[in-house]
């Protein structure tokens, strides 16, 4: 699914490579309004669905820092527009070891084959989804608060090394039981917390430079059309549905890590 001949060699997220090919700013803008109505429908996969279809076209050093600053902007609003509904307490053990995590995961990529660490995760998040749906979302076993330290880490490290950590942290979140809209908006307190530090470590590394962050603002547009799409289907489905569609999203992550 590669844009062949020339368009292809100068396939950039770039803003004058956007402006200059209409085609590939629409396909672009395609595929982020999709990713960000999932996002709004569940709270996460936005990354994970506009990675891998955005790298079909662009390369990937551009691909994640300009989908950094878009999940940025929508952990923003959707925590903003949650705020009454994040569940503190949960976020209290989850963020330091989000934080600890990023860190680990650092050395860890600088050191090891990151191959292997993404099977053994798609085995994890795999096992975990089959798990869940023989036992039924709703009937998970409850986890204590402290659990958010261990997951909190673990998502913190595939933070790291693969640009998005919510699968663990999805999964402590399920087995707290928190209902669909706190579920999301406690979610994005910690998305906030990992894309500000990613952010800051990019441009450290000179992965976010001036031109891509002009391409993310021609991205905004269809961001912000899916996050409103994505939010008014999540009021009108029921918990049962929210639960199964994070199982869902999670089973496609956990493919994709193996495949």
């Amino acid at each position: 699914m590669h844009i062949g001949g020339e368009l292809s060699a100068t396939a950039s997220l770039a803003a004058s490579s956007l402006l200059a090919h209409p085609l590939l700013w629409g396909i672009a803008a395609f595929i982020v309004f999709l990713a960000f109505y999932v996002r709004g429908v569940i709270g996460f996969g936005s990354g994970l669905i506009s990675v891998s279809l955005l790298t079909l076209l662009f390369p990937i050093k551009e691909v994640v820092p300009v989908v950094l600053l878009l999940d940025l902007l929508g952990s923003v609003l959707l925590g903003a527009y949650d705020f009454s509904e994040i569940r503190w307490p949960e976020l209290r053990w989850l963020l330091p070891g989000s934080l600890l995590g990023l860190l680990i995961g650092a050395f860890v990529l600088a050191d090891s084959n990151a191959q292997d660490l993404t099977r053994f995760l798609g085995v994890f998040i795999l096992a975990y989804v089959l798990y869940a749906l023989l036992l039924k979302p709703e009937k998970l076993p409850r986890l204590s608060l402290p659990w958010g330290v261990p997951l909190g880490t673990f998502g913190g490290i595939i933070g790291s090394l693969y640009g998005g950590g919510g699968p663990p942290i999805v999964a402590y979140l399920q087995m707290r039981h928190l209902d669909k809209r706190a579920f999301r908006a406690t979610f994005q307190g910690i998305a906030l917390s990992d894309n500000v530090i990613r952010a800051f470590m990019y441009i450290f590394l000179a992965l976010l430079t001036g031109p891509l962050a002009l391409g993310f603002l021609l991205l905004v547009p269809p961001t912000l059309l899916g996050l409103w799409a994505g939010n008014h289907l999540h009021f009108k489905i029921n918990q049962q549905a929210f639960l199964r569609g994070t199982l869902i999203v999670l089973a496609i992550v956990g493919l994709k890590y193996l495949l």
